[in-house]
Protein backbone atom coordinates (compact mmCIF):
# COMPACT_ATOMS: atom_id res chain seq x y z
CA UNK A 1 0.00 0.00 0.00
CA UNK A 2 1.68 3.45 -1.15
CA UNK A 3 1.13 6.03 1.96
CA UNK A 4 -1.55 8.07 0.28
CA UNK A 5 -3.76 5.07 -0.64
CA UNK A 6 -7.19 4.89 0.32
CA UNK A 7 -7.59 2.61 3.61
CA UNK A 8 -10.85 1.96 4.82
CA UNK A 9 -11.03 0.26 8.56
CA UNK A 10 -14.18 -0.90 9.60
CA UNK A 11 -14.11 -1.13 13.16
CA UNK A 12 -11.88 1.04 13.72
CA UNK A 13 -13.05 1.93 17.42
CA UNK A 14 -12.69 -1.92 18.95
CA UNK A 15 -9.59 -3.54 20.44
CA UNK A 16 -8.22 -4.74 16.53
CA UNK A 17 -9.41 -2.27 14.55
CA UNK A 18 -8.32 0.68 16.53
CA UNK A 19 -4.43 -1.52 17.13
CA UNK A 20 -5.02 -1.24 12.92
CA UNK A 21 -5.21 2.40 12.62
CA UNK A 22 -2.62 3.26 14.89
CA UNK A 23 0.00 0.78 12.69
CA UNK A 24 -1.33 2.47 9.53
CA UNK A 25 -0.58 5.88 10.75
CA UNK A 26 2.65 4.99 12.45
CA UNK A 27 3.66 3.62 9.07
CA UNK A 28 3.02 6.89 7.57
CA UNK A 29 -0.19 6.00 5.82
CA UNK A 30 -2.12 9.70 5.27
CA UNK A 31 -5.32 8.31 3.65
CA UNK A 32 -7.16 6.41 6.71
CA UNK A 33 -11.42 6.12 6.30
CA UNK A 34 -13.19 4.96 9.25
CA UNK A 35 -16.64 5.64 9.92
CA UNK A 36 -18.74 5.20 13.29
CA UNK A 37 -22.20 3.26 13.82
CA UNK A 38 -23.71 6.57 13.76
CA UNK A 39 -22.36 7.64 10.50
CA UNK A 40 -22.73 3.97 8.80
CA UNK A 41 -24.78 1.65 9.50
CA UNK A 42 -22.98 -1.43 8.52
CA UNK A 43 -26.17 -3.56 9.07
CA UNK A 44 -27.55 -1.71 6.34
CA UNK A 45 -26.45 -2.72 2.99
CA UNK A 46 -27.86 0.47 0.51
CA UNK A 47 -25.53 2.27 3.62
CA UNK A 48 -22.52 0.35 2.98
CA UNK A 49 -22.58 0.62 -0.83
CA UNK A 50 -23.24 4.33 -0.82
CA UNK A 51 -20.17 4.64 1.93
CA UNK A 52 -18.34 2.73 -0.57
CA UNK A 53 -19.00 5.03 -3.68
CA UNK A 54 -18.49 8.06 -1.36
CA UNK A 55 -15.18 7.11 -0.24
CA UNK A 56 -14.01 4.81 -2.79
CA UNK A 57 -11.88 2.76 -0.30
CA UNK A 58 -8.51 0.79 -2.32
CA UNK A 59 -8.04 -1.46 0.72
CA UNK A 60 -10.29 -2.23 3.73
CA UNK A 61 -9.98 -3.94 6.47
CA UNK A 62 -12.74 -5.69 8.26
CA UNK A 63 -12.68 -5.83 12.15
CA UNK A 64 -15.67 -4.85 13.10
CA UNK A 65 -18.37 -7.04 14.29
CA UNK A 66 -21.11 -7.26 17.38
CA UNK A 67 -18.94 -8.99 20.30
CA UNK A 68 -20.06 -9.74 23.92
CA UNK A 69 -19.54 -12.25 26.76
CA UNK A 70 -21.00 -15.58 27.52
CA UNK A 71 -24.17 -13.90 28.88
CA UNK A 72 -25.02 -11.50 26.15
CA UNK A 73 -23.88 -14.42 23.32
CA UNK A 74 -26.05 -16.98 24.97
CA UNK A 75 -29.51 -14.62 25.53
CA UNK A 76 -29.02 -12.87 22.03
CA UNK A 77 -27.88 -15.58 19.80
CA UNK A 78 -29.89 -14.26 17.21
CA UNK A 79 -28.84 -11.13 17.18
CA UNK A 80 -25.12 -11.90 17.37
CA UNK A 81 -25.49 -13.89 14.17
CA UNK A 82 -27.48 -11.86 12.22
CA UNK A 83 -25.91 -8.37 12.77
CA UNK A 84 -22.81 -10.24 12.46
CA UNK A 85 -24.02 -11.70 9.08
CA UNK A 86 -25.25 -8.45 7.77
CA UNK A 87 -22.11 -5.98 8.49
CA UNK A 88 -19.73 -8.58 7.13
CA UNK A 89 -21.87 -9.25 3.97
CA UNK A 90 -22.26 -5.81 3.34
CA UNK A 91 -18.54 -4.60 4.06
CA UNK A 92 -17.41 -8.13 1.60
CA UNK A 93 -19.91 -6.90 -1.30
CA UNK A 94 -19.43 -3.32 -1.28
CA UNK A 95 -15.61 -3.94 -1.73
CA UNK A 96 -16.29 -6.33 -4.44
CA UNK A 97 -19.04 -4.10 -6.06
CA UNK A 98 -17.06 -1.25 -5.68
CA UNK A 99 -13.30 -2.67 -7.32
CA UNK A 100 -11.28 -2.86 -3.73
CA UNK A 101 -7.84 -4.40 -4.44
CA UNK A 102 -7.25 -5.65 -0.96
CA UNK A 103 -9.79 -6.80 1.97
CA UNK A 104 -8.46 -8.48 5.09
CA UNK A 105 -11.03 -10.29 6.70
CA UNK A 106 -10.67 -10.98 10.22
CA UNK A 107 -11.35 -14.08 11.78
CA UNK A 108 -11.36 -15.29 15.29
CA UNK A 109 -9.59 -18.28 17.86
CA UNK A 110 -13.23 -19.08 18.14
CA UNK A 111 -13.82 -20.12 14.64
CA UNK A 112 -11.96 -23.48 15.39
CA UNK A 113 -13.44 -25.86 17.35
CA UNK A 114 -13.45 -26.29 21.04
CA UNK A 115 -10.89 -29.28 21.11
CA UNK A 116 -8.81 -27.91 18.49
CA UNK A 117 -5.05 -29.28 18.57
CA UNK A 118 -2.47 -26.10 19.76
CA UNK A 119 -0.74 -24.72 18.32
CA UNK A 120 -3.91 -23.77 16.43
CA UNK A 121 -3.63 -24.55 12.30
CA UNK A 122 -5.43 -23.41 9.22
CA UNK A 123 -6.22 -26.66 8.65
CA UNK A 124 -8.33 -27.33 11.73
CA UNK A 125 -11.27 -24.82 10.47
CA UNK A 126 -14.62 -27.34 10.58
CA UNK A 127 -12.98 -30.20 12.22
CA UNK A 128 -15.49 -30.55 14.73
CA UNK A 129 -17.96 -28.93 17.30
CA UNK A 130 -17.79 -24.98 18.48
CA UNK A 131 -17.57 -23.68 21.81
CA UNK A 132 -21.05 -23.54 22.48
CA UNK A 133 -20.81 -19.92 24.49
CA UNK A 134 -19.76 -18.13 21.29
CA UNK A 135 -21.35 -20.30 18.81
CA UNK A 136 -23.13 -17.97 16.77
CA UNK A 137 -20.45 -15.27 16.72
CA UNK A 138 -18.11 -18.18 15.46
CA UNK A 139 -20.09 -19.01 12.91
CA UNK A 140 -20.72 -15.44 11.38
CA UNK A 141 -17.30 -15.46 11.14
CA UNK A 142 -16.80 -18.47 9.47
CA UNK A 143 -19.25 -17.47 6.87
CA UNK A 144 -17.43 -14.28 6.38
CA UNK A 145 -14.46 -15.94 6.05
CA UNK A 146 -16.08 -18.22 3.10
CA UNK A 147 -18.13 -15.40 1.65
CA UNK A 148 -14.27 -13.88 1.28
CA UNK A 149 -13.18 -17.87 -0.33
CA UNK A 150 -15.90 -17.95 -2.91
CA UNK A 151 -15.07 -13.95 -3.75
CA UNK A 152 -11.53 -14.60 -4.88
Amino acid sequence: MKSDSRIYVAGHRGLVGSAIVRALEAAGHTEIITATRAETDLTDRDAVMEFYAAHRPEYVFVAAARVGGIVANDTAPVDFLLDNLRMQNNLIEAAHAHGVGKLLFLGSTCIYPRLAPQPLKEDYLLTGPLEPTNEWYAIAKIAGIKLCQAYR
